[in-house]
């Protein structure tokens, strides 16, 4: 049976299932991040090296963002989703059995090549949305998206502290598998594909970066608000496993809980986006990534300014991806997955540059170093939007 838009809203339970789908599958790249101090300590290693490991886990995200979820628009992703998971099942294995942090870093590339999954469902889901609802419907994947990412920390410092960083990624490459099954049974059949090659395809999300003002600034917000978003939690393990906190992996995953309470303002940011509010929650969305950070610098020896600088950080992250979207998804319907593609690769891009850069600011200058980059990131996404909300009034 082929799915075709209707007027009708995306029954709820499909919804749960692409909010299932992506945070599971978007899970695998956060693992690592409250064990990096346990990694590096196993390897021998240094922070930033161990740092590495989430910065390369990105780079590979940015790349299948890049080559493979256009191919969402060629192929049915009934059949591309599970194929691009087992992908990821496969380098979780290898990352279990990893004999050295060159290979763990390595085959951290291939994690998040195969992780894209999710940004092939989120295009799928605002196709089968309304055009009244896509918003609302698109906020609701994303708070099971951005979900996984948060307790993907709390589950594997949970699991890592009574047994060990392997059996973190061996039990997770399990659950992928398990998902890939599923979604293959479940996902809904779409309608007939465009034909077209390969390069034509790439070229045509060039083209759509080029003449889509809005996809432009839109991914330049999105590209700074996870550098800031990488900023922060890929050192934090460092910060709270160093004096005067001295937390095991298991207590420092527990912090993704905090962040998890935050995701709550994508469903309200995907409503206010439908009214047409997003000059305004673009700058407010933007001022709170940047307050988080002085925050944060004062949670530097107390962990109850740390668990608030973490829900304003979250809040202001996921409220603006959220924001981002909903005003993506608008420009050309036929061509969703590409435009996904070209303002997730920014996205990542400046995840996996945020992850690099936070790792060597703690390590040249220790929390203060990380704040004060984090609140630049901030100042610089507060200007953007006041220049986006000036153009858009005049």
């Amino acid at each position: 049976m082929v799915t075709r838009r209707t007027g009708r809203s995306v029954p709820p339970a499909l919804v749960a299932l692409f909010a299932v789908a992506c945070g599971l599958s978007v899970a695998n790249l956060y693992y690592a991040q409250p064990m990096l101090a346990h990694i590096a300590q196993s390897f021998g290693a240094s922070p930033s090296t161990a740092g590495l490991v989430v910065t390369f886990a990105q780079v590979g995200y940015a790349l299948g963002l890049g080559f493979l979820v256009p191919l969402g628009d060629l192929f049915s992703r009934r059949r591309l989703v599970p194929v691009v998971l087992s992908v990821t099942a496969l380098g979780l294995v290898a990352s279990a059995l990893a004999p050295s942090i060159s290979v763990l870093i390595s085959v951290a590339v291939v994690v998040g090549l195969g992780s894209v999954a999710a940004q092939m469902l989120i295009p799928m889901a605002a196709s089968l949305a309304s055009d009244h609802d896509r918003g609302h419907v698109v906020g609701g994947i994303m708070s099971g998206l951005l979900i996984g990412i948060l307790l993907a920390r709390t589950a594997a410092g949970a699991l890592a502290a009574v047994t060990s960083w392997r059996v973190v990624f061996a039990a997770a490459s399990g659950v992928t598998v398990l998902l890939a099954i599923v979604l293959a049974r479940v996902l809904p059949e779409e309608h007939p594909r465009p034909t077209m090659t390969y390069r034509a395809l790439l070229h045509s999300g060039l083209t759509l970066l080029r003449v889509e003002p809005q996809l432009r600034r839109r991914a330049v917000f999105g590209g700074l608000a996870f550098a800031a978003f990488s900023v922060f939690w890929t050192t934090m393990a460092f910060l709270l496993s160093a004096a005067p906190f001295h937390e095991n992996e298991a207590t420092i995953g527990l912090f993704g809980l905090v962040g998890a309470s935050g995701a709550l303002i994508a469903n309200f940011a995907g409503k206010w986006a439908d009214r047409g509010w997003t000059s305004w929650t673009t700058f407010a969305f933007s001022v709170l990534i940047a307050l988080s950070f002085g925050v944060l610098w004062i949670g530097r020896t107390s962990v109850a300014m740390v668990v608030v600088g973490i829900l304003a950080l979250d809040v202001g992250v996921q409220g603006l991806q959220v924001t981002n979207q909903s005003i993506i998804f608008r420009l050309a319907p036929e061509a969703r997955s590409r435009i996904n593609s070209v303002y997730m690769v920014s996205y990542f891009t400046g995840g996996a540059a945020g992850s690099a850069l936070g790792s060597a600011m703690y390590g040249a200058h220790r929390w203060a170093g990380v704040c004060a980059l984090g609140v630049g990131i901030g100042a610089l996404l507060i200007g953007a939007s006041v220049v986006d909300g000036v153009r858009s009034r005049t």
